[in-house]
């Protein structure tokens, strides 16, 4: 039998009251009062909204022909495509902020902190190429510093601006070659700057220069783009003629670089080598792979090529080594291998040359061009070494720009292999006599 709790606050005087009224009559409904009344929650009007998305959410997947797989991939892929289209538009925008920065940062090229008594000139991007159909090709702040009492000549290489691109990512990787002429007994050059245009050097070399040899001299600085595997290009270079300069102050100053001069100093190729070293097994390993453009050296305009690998520790002749002759060729193909024993302690005491001889078969054989790489170098010659030593087990290749037999032999000052001890010539002399 039915029963139903009306509290005693309820109402019976509804519509249905009668029906119910006559149950209770018949028996057939039992009718219990309590004290308690009757609690309407509000749990069903706040729970209203809710109940009526997830109503109209369930009721479109129910009575929709698309299975619910698929509905929720149409709403997937409609949720993908618009984060898409937000990431694209943060992306548009920061690349405009990235350029809007840069060419800021171009025109707005500030010069750096010294004592110096010449105004800096700064870089002036008016104008540049207007009427000409030459490509702009950068600027470089240098300083010159004479000093009497030492007879050094002090070169600063400081930055480069809106330099020209040389890559296809419209950047460069520049550095700066310092040569003195005519006498160029010494090469410098500038650490490698990775992706840029506009290089903070900071760097400066020192030349040992009389007075009377100053007043003839020519400083000559160019900025190259640097390659690993090709040869590297020439972006520009400047010329200061040191003879109408006034020494009394510190010269810096911004110059804009100009073309290459056509009467530069005749080339003597390039050679491309590999460097790998082992510390477990201490073992140096060059494989010399190939050269070009070499100098001619015989009458029919061609050369007999071979390379010589000299290992050198403590600036003394050590280990050697040789690769075969290449007949009558400019650019031989040699992929030769070379090892060494050398301990990690020796490593970094120790020097590379690799130098290219032309082989003659009746009067004595002729250098053709050197290069020297390890804790004495500079340059493209010390980043190759040091790369090496940074990767080990890993070969390491790069080509590099052959240098005159005389200017690093200057510059490196071999001692001989093993000096001859005084009782051994004295013993010599005894057996004579």
């Amino acid at each position: 039998m039915p029963v139903i709790q009306l509290s005693r606050s309820s109402n019976l005087q509804t519509p249905k009251a009668p029906k119910l009224q006559a149950l209770i009559k018949g028996g057939s409904l039992n009718l219990k009062v309590t004290n308690q009344p009757i609690i309407t929650t509000a749990s069903t009007h706040t729970n209203g909204s809710a109940n009526t998305a997830s109503g109209f959410l369930e009721d479109l997947l129910t009575h929709s022909h698309l299975p619910r797989w698929a509905i929720y991939t149409i709403f997937g892929s409609c949720s993908l495509v618009v984060l898409l289209c937000c990431l694209c538009i943060w992306i548009k925008c920061c690349c405009k902020r990235k350029k809007r920065r840069q060419k800021d940062q171009q025109i707005l090229l500030k010069g750096l902190n010294g004592k110096t008594a010449t105004a800096r000139v700064q870089p002036d991007i008016r104008g540049i190429g207007y009427g000409t159909t030459e490509q702009y090709r950068g600027k470089l702040l240098y300083s010159l510093e004479y000093n009497a009492s030492l007879s050094e000549l002090t070169v600063g290489i400081k930055q480069a601006g809106i330099l020209k691109a040389m890559d296809l990512g419209k950047s460069s990787d520049p550095y700066v070659k310092v040569y003195i002429l005519p006498e160029k007994s010494k090469v410098f050059e500038t650490k490698v700057f990775k992706n840029t245009l506009n290089p903070f050097f900071n760097e400066q070399f020192t030349f040992k220069l009389s007075k009377s040899s100053l007043q003839k001299s020519t400083v000559v600085m160019k900025v190259f783009d640097f390659n690993r595997f090709t040869k590297h290009g020439l972006i520009g270079e400047l010329r200061v003629q040191l003879c109408s300069i006034d020494w009394n102050h510190v010269i810096e100053e911004w110059q804009d670089l100009a073309k290459p001069a056509k009467f530069e100093e005749e080339s003597l190729g390039e050679i491309c080598f590999s460097l790998c070293y082992v510390p477990t097994t201490s073992k140096l390993s060059v494989v010399i792979l190939e050269a070009k453009e070499l100098k001619s050296m015989d009458i029919g305009g061609s050369s007999d090529p071979y390379v010589k690998v000299q290992l050198a520790l403590d600036k003394r002749k050590w280990q050697k080594r040789m690769t075969s002759v290449k007949k009558k060729t400019l650019n031989p193909y040699f992929n030769e291998s070379f090892t060494f024993d050398v301990s990690l302690d020796q490593i970094e005491r120790a020097n590379l040359v690799i130098s290219v001889w032309d082989h003659d078969a009746i009067s004595r054989n002729d250098p053709m061009g050197k290069v020297f790489l390890g804790c004495d170098s500079t340059g493209n010659q010390l980043r190759h070494w040091a790369d090496m030593l940074s990767n080990p087990r890993r070969p390491v290749a790069q080509w590099h720009s052959l240098l005159s037999a005389e200017q690093v032999n200057s510059t490196l000052s071999l001692k001989n292999k093993f000096p001859i001890p005084s009782k051994f010539i004295e013993n010599k002399l005894k057996k004579g006599h």
